[in-house]
């Protein structure tokens, strides 16, 4: 097997989070006694809570500046591999999880676990009605894989998928995801990081050579 082949890549970083999930569901496949168990343990755990909140408010925003930092090496020392990369993930980020996202959780309105309601609002501005997908864990899973699948290297894969995993939890954690948001979220981030890596990383090249 190529251990550098972007496939291989992808699956592992995408493993952690995939684990995390599959356990979560086979021990509480109803997604809404979850929810009551995870209220609980959060309002008797203000210290874990408070960990959850600063990862779930800045995790994404340390990929940002990352993706800055690329575009600006790349431009400083006029590597248009690295300048194209940083462009192509601005764009197609935007692209999908900043507006197809977006544009799911209006049309579809599932109310957010913290609300305890379970009716659908669809067509909805309103945020509390904005679950379905999540749309963190569709950021992180966009930046954190298209990094992946560009440097291909295992211990920033496996560092990268446990920051996947992390923020995927704490959006459940706190309250403000299903299980099964996350999930499709992943699903949309991946679509971003595999069009990132089709338009936007030279295959002959990976980042470290």
């Amino acid at each position: 097997m190529n251990t550098r082949h972007p496939a291989v890549h992808f699956l592992l970083g995408s493993f952690p989070f995939l684990l995390l999930l599959a356990v979560i569901m086979y021990f509480y496949p109803d997604e809404y006694a979850l929810m009551q168990i995870i209220r609980v343990h959060k309002n008797a755990h203000d210290l874990l809570r408070q960990y959850a909140f600063w990862f779930t408010d800045w995790g994404n925003a340390v990929m940002y500046v990352s993706y800055l930092g690329i575009l600006v090496y790349g431009y400083r020392k006029k590597k248009k591999d690295w300048v194209r990369f940083a462009l192509t993930f601005l764009f197609f980020h935007l692209l999908i999880c900043g507006g197809v996202v977006h544009v799911f959780k209006m049309i579809i309105g599932r109310p957010r676990p913290m609300t305890g309601e379970t009716l659908f609002h669809m067509w909805t501005l309103n945020p509390h009605y904005h679950s379905f997908p999540s749309g963190h864990t569709a950021d992180i899973s966009g930046s954190t894989l298209a990094l992946i699948l560009w440097r291909r290297r295992w211990r920033w894969t496996l560092f990268l998928g446990l920051v996947l995993a992390l923020m995927a939890g704490t959006r459940i954690y706190l309250m403000q995801h299903y299980p099964t948001d996350t999930f499709f979220g992943w699903v949309l981030g991946s679509l971003s990081a595999w069009a990132i890596y089709t338009f936007g990383i030279q295959k002959d090249v990976v980042a470290h050579e």
